[in-house]
């Protein structure tokens, strides 16, 4: 069981104050998306969570312990995979560094690539990926680092529509069939409600949480008519419906 909580974090730069009283938290095995434009302190936030910046004021608690560094996987847009490795050298690094067994490491990652039908491009490099399919890869390799809370930092922005799309639909398929428990950082309103159980609204300089969003879909009504309301209340929350 992962389970992750913000409590009154703030953070500064100097005199400059980025963050302001975050309160927020996920519970194992959701998707929630933090949602805001750019420069409302997004990246600090999710750089505060992975403890690679100290906490200055509130708390944050990962599975009951404050200080989760070196226990979240970190995801960034960039996928950031080694051109001169093929999919499966990229993949088993995250053992190797773990000191798994190279042999024992080789099987696992072949395990997982089987499972979400990726052994056809095992022995590929990375160049002759599409960018969808190096999102796919990065994040199998993001997950063999052995952490089921995953941070994405705008992971997929880079991305075509169609292939955003066809990624949405795959990573809930893992974030399901590997118990994970998922934080993510978006600009784009459709992705969250694509992706989300509930969506926090950060806005304002320094940032500031100033609404959660559960969303609830009705079998009765048509999921686009509910999304266009969806977008309104979000939109109102953000300022930007006139």
């Amino acid at each position: 069981m992962t389970e992750i909580r913000l409590e009154h974090v703030s953070y500064a730069y100097g005199q400059e104050r980025i963050l302001e009283d975050i309160n927020l938290q996920v519970t194992s095995g959701e998707v929630v998306s933090i949602l805001g434009p750019s420069g409302v302190g997004k990246t600090t936030l999710f750089n505060l969570i992975a403890g690679i910046l100290e906490v200055q004021s509130g708390r944050i608690v990962l599975d009951s312990e404050e200080n989760p560094k070196g226990r979240v996987s970190y995801m960034l847009q960039k996928d950031l995979l080694l051109e001169h490795k093929t999919v499966l050298g990229n993949i088993i690094l995250p053992l190797l560094i773990q000191k798994v067994d190279k042999a024992e490491a080789i099987s696992r990652a072949d395990k997982i690539l089987a499972t979400f039908q990726l052994t056809a491009v095992r022995d590929k490099y990375p160049h002759e990926l599409s960018g969808g399919m190096r999102q796919r890869v990065a994040l199998l390799r993001t997950y063999l680092f052995g952490h089921k809370l995953f941070l994405l930092d705008e992971a997929f922005s880079a991305l075509d529509e169609m292939t955003k799309m066809e990624l949405h639909a795959w990573y809930l398929e893992i974030h399901k069939q590997l118990q994970l428990t998922t934080l993510i950082i978006t600009h784009s309103i459709e992705e969250a409600l694509n992706l989300s159980d509930r969506i926090y609204i950060l806005k304002n300089r320094p940032g500031q949480i100033v609404s959660e969003i559960k969303l609830d879909w009705s079998e009765d009504e048509d999921k686009e008519v509910q999304k266009i309301a969806y977008k309104r209340q979000i939109l109102a929350e953000l300022g930007l419906d006139k």
